[in-house]
């Protein structure tokens, strides 16, 4: 019971990439697991789809094509740049600092930018992160969230030809801002399980040196960025730290009513090529090069689709 199959996959892996699916501050959510297994002993590297400019960087910034690898005193051009942000906070604790971004693009040079990634790092794993749950979405649910950007690191990750691949998402519930019917989320997960391809779920606690650590990193990441704080990680903290209900944190959430609860700060896992062959949609995202064509992509299969319906929690 106390060894989860998430552990059990990860054991022989030595040298692990955490990455960022969705963009933004995805890669702040995979911070207590890249923490813990740091911890175990591991070979951590971050990563994370970049929101930012990256196209602005000095171009020393750049280890290969779509690949910026961003340091502490990394000089960014945008006024939002999580990942310069979380590079200088590990270096203030004495831990790794290089956190590698990739651009907004499409499925084939992301495909290209996570091959080379893994080739120069020598990976034999990688964990894609969600914040929120909406990547489990596989295409005919009531809501889809905000798809384009996980599915994009979705399909380039299950390219690669790396031992373990594994998705993990922290903060069920954030979603339902976007639309997503989180009954349809633990229905996915179900399904997942009869696959063989659920591989449980475990909480992120404050009384650990990982949980303490991420609510630190959150912290810094609000100060820095007062102006738009990650509303994902803004409730997950919230959660870790036990607080409940319409917790306010950010005036960007004025005018909606968050649901802070326990369940936020749990990480659920499943394999990585299982969750992508359920999608009903990957494999027309194949053959993208921009993110707009992404979307557009996702528009046209859901004028096909007659969505589930969605349904309440019965209790």
């Amino acid at each position: 019971m106390f060894d989860t199959p998430l552990s059990a996959r990860l054991a022989s892996s030595r040298r692990i990439l955490v990455a960022g699916a969705g963009g933004g501050s995805d890669v702040y959510a995979g911070l207590p697991l890249a923490l813990s297994l740091q911890e175990a002993g591991k070979e951590v590297h971050l990563a994370n789809l970049s929101f930012s400019h990256l196209d602005a960087l000095d171009l020393d910034v750049w280890l290969c094509e779509d690949v910026a690898e961003i340091r502490p005193d990394t000089e960014a051009r945008d006024w939002y740049f999580p990942e310069g942000c979380l590079s200088r906070w590990l270096a203030a604790h004495g831990l790794p600092s290089t956190v590698y971004a990739f651009p907004k693009v499409g499925v084939r040079p992301l495909r290209a930018a996570y091959a080379r990634l893994a080739e120069h790092l020598g990976l034999d794993a990688v964990v894609l992160v969600d914040g929120g749950t909406d990547i489990l979405m596989r295409g005919d649910e009531a809501g889809l969230g905000t798809p384009a950007d996980d599915m994009t690191s979705l399909a380039a990750a299950h390219a690669l030809d790396v031992p373990e691949k594994i998705v993990a998402c922290l903060g069920f519930g954030v979603d339902a801002y976007h639309g997503v019917n989180h009954v349809q989320v633990l229905e996915n997960l179900a399904a997942l399980e009869r696959d063989g391809a659920y591989l449980g779920a475990f909480s992120v606690s404050r009384s650990t040196k990982a949980g303490a650590l991420y609510l630190d990193a959150v912290a810094h990441a609000q100060a820095e960025l007062p102006a738009y704080p990650s509303i994902v990680n803004g409730s997950i903290a919230a959660a870790v730290r036990g607080e409940f209900g319409d917790v306010r944190f950010t005036d960007r959430t004025r005018g909606s009513e968050l649901f802070v609860n326990p369940l936020m700060a749990i990480y659920f896992a499943v394999d990585l090529d299982a969750l992508a062959r359920r999608s009903l949609y990957l494999d027309r995202l194949q053959d993208t090069v921009l993110m707009r064509q992404v979307h557009s992509v996702i528009e046209r299969f859901r004028d096909e689709v007659t969505p589930r319906p969605p349904k309440a929690f019965p209790h």
